[in-house]
């Protein structure tokens, strides 16, 4: 059982746990596709639609290992491929990517995230623990966090122990200390627990657990069930 009276911290995965990713992604390759109609032609043409993008991003992922959790590098990696496979200026890669990459912000918060992160931030201090590579100061949600970690500031992805120790670090307290939030069953709730800290597994969708070998932790269907949990 969750006993809040042991928590001193909190870290939160992100993409769908306080907002749903696909939805946003989508809508950026959509801005993307429009910015290489007006920009590299050929691209645009030989890559017609989202599914086409996703398909060489998948391939350079195969393709580079090295990048399989730097989902900037990867993407730019990816936008690069297609461009040179297409015939255009691969130079163009990296404006390709900022249009990309700032349409990749405008998330749509779920309706419990804002209400969740005020109750959380006021309480103990937050951390973002993300495999993503979501901007908190661009999308607006900075002021509730005292740091956020990824991929490419860490060199390490879930369920990497490495980058949740980079978080315990910066708050300067024990893993077990810590409470880790999030939508993944591996990624977020193994990965957390095996790492010694507390874990609240956010199972929105009403999933199944899919680890066999483990138990599942304290579980919630939303994030203000998790407030509430934690003010009892």
């Amino acid at each position: 059982m969750l006993d809040p009276s042991q928590i001193r911290a909190v870290t939160l995965d992100l993409d769908d746990t306080l907002w749903p990713i696909w939805p946003t992604i989508r809508r950026a390759e959509e801005v993307l596709l429009l910015w290489l109609k007006e920009h590299a032609a050929q691209t645009a043409q030989v890559f017609s639609s989202p599914e086409a993008l996703r398909a060489i991003r998948l391939q350079v992922e195969r393709e580079r290992p090295d990048l399989r959790h730097d989902m900037s590098g990867l993407r730019k990696a990816s936008i690069a491929q297609a461009l040179r496979q297409a015939g255009d200026d691969e130079n163009l890669a990296i404006p390709a990517f900022e249009i990309f990459f700032a349409e990749r912000q405008r998330v749509q918060l779920f309706d419990d995230a804002l209400q969740a992160l005020e109750f959380l931030a006021a309480r103990w201090p937050v951390v973002a623990v993300t495999n993503g590579n979501a901007d908190l100061g661009q999308i607006g949600l900075d002021h509730f966090f005292q740091d956020s970690f990824n991929v490419q500031r860490t060199g390490f992805a879930k369920p990497d122990v490495r980058i949740f120790d980079c978080a315990a670090q910066a708050l300067q307290m024990p893993l077990s200390a810590i409470l880790h939030v999030g939508d993944d069953a591996k990624l977020d709730a193994v990965a957390a627990r095996d790492a010694g800290m507390h874990a609240v597994w956010l199972n929105r969708a009403g999933l199944d657990w899919a680890v066999e070998d483990q138990h599942p932790p304290t579980t919630v269907v939303s994030l203000l069930e998790l407030c509430d949990l934690l003010a009892a």
